[in-house]
């Protein structure tokens, strides 16, 4: 292979980093070689805002195919010179999805006898798994591995018998998820040798002596091979100042869009037209299930005839023949339109230039400026039924690139009405180039999956059956009263298991510590006719005052975490707030956004199956956690410990634990429509205004390790749901409170509203003061209070002098059920419900006896 192919074309004369380095400070240091290697976006990301982006990987870049198979095939070449002819014939290379997949099958042709498998996201039913893994930082789902062979991870013997692994991805950033593979792979197969291949090591000196020290922990030899080296150096600030870019960026395009929405412009779409390739039979589309030396060499000899049946198609186009032409993989599959964009360069010569790039799951910003690394998105839906549900794919530099013709290729998988749709990929790329050819290739099927049993025989997509990775979300009507668009409840079903247990046998069950509160349910509250109307009363009353702290919320929301945020409710209490805000910005601003409601439990976190479902539907860093109103902010702990916990695990990063209220009366939360402490009228009841939806449960003989949380639909409570009621009352309001909330957001977007936990040390007081010593039996604020009234074993509620109107819910409950009321001085809530600190069964009232009639 000549120099020339090894190396990338450098036309551009500036830097493309120097857009983010000059706004953000970023720096590039390392070897001569790194800046030609390595350009520089901006995500929306709370951990990372900066992206370094390959100039030679064929992903976000369109680059010469030579080049970018080059590149891995060199790597290959300095792996074998590594091992020796001897062990190079032993090796295996595992490469990672999605982005390194073609760059470790090119490793694999440098290696030239190595079989090659990669990671995969697409689930194949039938096929065992042979091992999976979380990526920190990614978009996507869980990473799995499906070799056909199954001993070829095994390799061959254990120990010093044992062929080398040799693990390639695009970039050695930390070496997390490289360790963490050889980890979890060598307790199964272990080995004494590993080598590590990257087109870039950008760890810092602690990340290197980290590598040292895992060596020596799992007792193996572990090389690192990589073709360029540096650091990235970040200045303090740097993450703030490049979240506030982007936001500034992002609001700038949105308006741009919206002014040009409607905007026809009189142009004519290229046509498509599918080109055959005849793929040679037995040959897999790719890594996904391994690739042999055998199979390599089958490609190989099919290459020329293929390359040559797109140069006919492209040369019996109309017009002039295309002198720029991309070829266009598609995600996972890199390696195959890489290696056609090859043979192609080798077929069309001197008459024309080809590039090759792929689509991508991951979202970047773009900007238009020759120092930027990313200049254009096409956004397209995915289109190969992917088992983690819909969403948003991208091609980058592809429109206004300039291309006289693009080659798409898919495999047969992906061959669905949604790529060929109005808004699917192949219209998008039609309004940007004279001629887009489709070539589909026959997705490989393994011999354990294959219905025929034949292997590799090629399943047509109609005919597969996939099993979801993670469950669907739940949405009514068939669970809950709220609208399908409303609400997607990340909770599986238990409506037909019976949970509810009375309130003193549950109440003594969690202070003994036989049960958790959330192993059972309450008996759903009932309430009178003169609650009922007392609730009414207060709705109408309040209804104004509820729509304006909705809109500042909502519009603080928007402002810094827009211009899409999704909504995330932590079930139940937040998710009438949720509704009411996804309501304000569909209203107000035409926006459509998502919104979900998912599961947390006191002393137990939040659901993991749910948040790997929005991780992999969403980018992390859009989600916004909303709840109804703060207390003394043990929730608001709890998911920041949780979220922590939950990349600590391996679970996907970049979710921002901050929650966003509808009041804060405890100071313990930064976005709030409120600090004061007044009647939400969704606090009165229970299911019958939160959609029917019990709050939610968690206990392991029912919710397993891959299940969301459970819940309970009260489909029998239609007669008595005033959920629409609720959301209709205060939305009537929305236009009256209009100028209002501008106001209100803007002083509160201009103010300090950090966190004060004022009510946190209220709280502790006041455990102390009435001899409780637990926080957890001190519940303060009117939601709180009336939580205690209607699921727990009251003692007694403390109600601030002179508070009126808004706790006279509170004094009737409190009246039913035989609990003293005592006004108190110096309340930084209206008032606080206190459990029974000693509870046995019976004890309801303030001298522990059960009270007759309540």
């Amino acid at each position: 292979m000549s120099e020339r192919a090894t190396r990338e074309e450098t036309v551009d004369v500036v830097w493309s980093g120097s857009w983010v380095a000059e706004r953000l400070g970023v720096a590039l240091e390392g070897d001569g070689e790194l800046q030609e290697l390595l350009g520089l976006a901006l995500r929306r990301n709370p951990k990372r805002a900066h992206l370094l982006v390959s100039n030679v990987l064929g992903k976000h870049v369109p680059q010469r195919p030579s080049v970018v198979h080059g590149a891995g095939f060199e790597l290959g070449e300095r792996v074998r010179a590594l091992l020796g002819d001897r062990e190079a014939r032993r090796a295996v290379v595992l490469g990672y999805a999605e982005t390194a997949t073609g760059l470790g099958h090119a490793v694999a042709d440098g290696l030239r006898d190595a079989p090659y498998l990669h990671s995969t996201r697409r689930p194949v039913a039938g096929v065992e798994q042979a091992g999976g893994f979380e990526e920190a930082h990614s978009h996507a789902t869980s990473h799995l591995l499906l070799p056909e062979d199954r001993d070829l991870l095994a390799g061959g013997g254990t120990g010093a018998d044992a062929s080398v692994l040799v693990l390639v991805d695009d970039e050695f950033s930390t070496g997390n998820t490289v360790l963490n593979t050889i980890r979890a792979l060598h307790a199964l197969h272990p080995r004494e040798r590993y080598v590590i291949v990257a087109l870039v090591d950008m760890r810092s000196a602690g990340d290197r002596d980290r590598l040292a020290v895992f060596a020596a922990e799992i007792g193996a030899r572990v090389d690192l091979v990589t073709r360029s080296t540096g650091t990235v150096a970040l200045p303090d600030g740097v993450l703030e100042r490049g979240q506030a870019l982007v936001a500034e960026r992002e609001a700038e395009q949105a308006i741009r869009a919206e002014g040009s929405a409607g905007v026809v412009e009189d142009t004519d779409s290229a046509p498509v037209t599918r080109v055959d390739l005849d793929w040679p039979a037995g040959v897999p589309d790719g890594g996904r299930h391994g690739f042999t030396p055998a199979h390599r060499a089958a490609l190989e000899a099919a290459l020329p005839a293929m390359a040559d049946r797109i140069a006919a198609e492209l040369g019996d186009a109309a017009g002039p023949a295309p002198r720029r032409v991309l070829v266009l993989g598609f995600e996972e599959l890199m390696y195959a339109p890489l290696r056609l964009g090859t043979a192609l360069e080798a077929a069309l010569g001197a008459d024309a230039e080809v590039r090759y790039s792929t689509t991508t799951r991951s979202p970047v910003l773009a900007v238009d400026d020759p120092g930027y690394a990313i200049r254009t998105r096409l956004v397209f839906p995915a289109h190969d039924d992917p088992a983690d549900g819909p969403g948003d794919r991208y091609a980058y530099n592809v429109a206004g690139a300039g291309f006289d013709a693009v080659v798409a290729v898919v495999d047969s998988t992906a061959d669905t009405p949604e790529l060929h749709a109005p808004d699917g990929l192949l219209a998008r790329l039609a309004e940007h180039t004279g001629h887009v050819l489709l070539t589909v290739l026959p997705s490989y099927v393994p011999a354990t999956a294959a219905p025929t049993g034949v292997p590799g025989t090629p399943t047509p997509a109609p005919e597969r059956q996939e099993p979801a990775v993670l469950p669907e979300p739940l949405r009514g009507p068939d669970f809950s009263s709220y609208a399908p668009e409303d609400v997607g409840w990340l909770l599986q079903d238990l409506s037909d298991t019976e949970l509810e247990a009375p309130t003193e046998e549950r109440e003594e069950a969690i202070q003994s510590g036989g049960a958790h509160y959330a192993e059972s349910l309450p008996v759903e509250y009932q309430p009178s006719a003169e609650y009922q109307a007392l609730f009414t009363a207060a709705l109408e009353a309040s209804a104004a005052r509820i729509a304006h702290a909705v809109g500042t919320v909502t519009e603080t929301v928007l402002a810094e975490r827009g211009p899409r945020p999704v909504l995330v409710s932590l079930a139940r209490a937040g998710t009438p707030v949720g509704v009411l805000m996804r309501r304000w910005a569909q209203h107000r601003h035409g926006l459509d956004l998502p919104h979900y409601a998912i599961s947390i439990v006191r002393g137990r976190g939040i659901d993991a199956t749910a948040l790997r479902w929005l991780a992999a539907h969403h980018d992390p860093a859009d989600v916004v956690f909303v709840d109804g109103w703060t207390g003394k902010g043990a929730i608001t702990r709890e998911l920041a410990a949780a979220i922590t916990e939950f990349e600590a695990s391996g679970g996907p990063a970049g979710f921002d634990p901050e929650i966003s209220v509808l009041a804060d009366p405890g100071g313990c939360v930064r976005t709030y429509g409120t600090r004061e402490d007044f009647l939400i009228p969704s606090a009165c009841l229970n299911s019958t205004v939160s959609g029917l939806i019990s709050r939610t449960v968690l206990r392991a003989d029912l919710v397993g390790p891959d299940d969301f949380h459970g819940g309970k639909f009260y489909r029998e409570l239609a007669d008595s749901d005033v959920s629409g009621l609720f959301l209709d009352t205060i939305a009537a309001r929305f236009d009256e409170v209009a100028g209002q909330v501008e106001a209100a957001a803007k002083e509160l977007l201009a103010a300090d509203r950090a966190p004060t936990w004022e009510g946190w040390a209220a709280v502790e007081r006041i455990s102390e003061e009435y001899g409780i010593h637990d926080v957890n039996l001190v519940k303060p604020g009117v939601g709180e209070t009336t939580r205690v009234l209607l699921r727990r074993v009251p003692w007694k509620i403390l109600a601030k002098r002179g508070a009126g109107a808004d706790l006279e819910h509170i004094r009737l409950l409190a009246e039913q059920r035989g609990v003293p009321v005592e006004e108190v001085d110096d309340l930084p809530y209206s008032c606080v419900g206190l459990i029974h600190p000693r509870f046995t069964r019976g004890a309801t009232g303030a001298d522990g006896k059960a009270v007759l009639g309540a």
